[in-house]
């Protein structure tokens, strides 16, 4: 039996590129991590050591920075469209160009009631998402978030699940529910979409969702996020999850001589419970 080599991939991961916009006095930030990777016809390189049709992970990174000055970043989707087309129009062996951006967001930092023109203060926490694949047929743009962290005091409820002799798990009818959700959610067509307003919107829709459904799992949460999503973008053919269940175990307070009903609690970091799930729309 032959050995052979299989799916390879190679690029330049992280390249930090960070965007200023110095049009006017009062300046605009774009802060992003970028990992461009090619896929194709580059057997030669792995097997003769032959890197002629390779184009260097120097040169994605360097065309990262360029074309943050040369087309801008109106958007981390718009962004890696154009670096994705330019990456695989530079390398004739690639049949497709994978980009991924994460955006760190910054905040003005706000003097006498006025965010400052020049000056800012970095968000913690979550991070937009985009991945964009380009290929002769055109790019697919997957956009999303992730570390976003969201946390319900009630409105939650694990009750009636599958025991046996391991089980000590106990009924919960009133819970803490806490998830750091990371969504993506790919678009089925490109013509018109307002990238940064449909990610405002996607974002404040599983937001609201999340706050407003009675879950009684985290599982029928994450479906109603996604349902309420795909039932409001038309442009968007499926959004998929990963949410670690971050548990809240309420504390014993009665050897100090203390009630607890409900109201303070342990949060676990590990081990946890990690969902997964994809809602989509019915193939036609």
């Amino acid at each position: 039996m032959g050995i052979v080599l299989g799916p390879n991939r190679y690029g330049k991961a992280e390249t930090r590129v960070v965007r200023i916009v110095r049009d006017t006095e009062r300046h605009q930030i774009r802060d992003l991590t970028v990992s461009t990777s090619l896929h194709g016809d580059f057997a030669a390189a792995h097997t003769d050591g032959d890197q002629s049709h390779v184009l260097p992970t120097d040169t994605q990174k360097n065309t990262a920075f360029a074309y943050a000055k040369k087309h801008g970043v109106s958007s981390p989707e718009d962004y890696a469209i154009a670096l994705g087309s330019r990456l695989l129009e530079a390398t004739p062996a690639a049949e497709g160009a994978v980009v991924r951006v994460e955006e760190h967001a910054w905040d003005r930092i706000p003097v006498n009631g006025f965010g400052h023109d020049h000056a800012f203060v970095r968000r913690g926490g979550e991070v937009r998402t985009t991945v964009v694949e380009v290929t002769s047929a055109g790019p697919v743009v997957t956009s999303g978030l992730r570390d976003l962290v969201v946390l319900k005091s009630t409105g939650s409820e694990f009750t009636g699940f599958l025991r046996d002799e391991y089980t000590t798990l106990a009924d919960a009818d009133d819970r803490v529910l806490a998830t750091e959700l990371k969504a993506a959610w790919r678009f089925s067509r490109l013509d018109d979409v307002d990238w940064n307003t449909t990610w405002d919107a996607v974002r404040a829709r599983l937001l609201a969702t999340f706050a407003t459904t009675y879950s009684r799992a985290l599982q029928e949460t994450l479906y109603a996020m996604g349902r309420a999503v795909l039932e409001a973008h038309d442009e968007i053919d499926r959004i998929s999850f990963e949410a670690p269940n971050k548990h809240h175990f309420l504390v014993d307070l009665e050897p100090f001589g203390l009630d607890n009903p409900g109201e303070v609690f342990i949060a676990a970091d590990r081990p946890y419970g990690l969902i997964e799930a994809t809602v989509m729309r019915e193939e036609p």
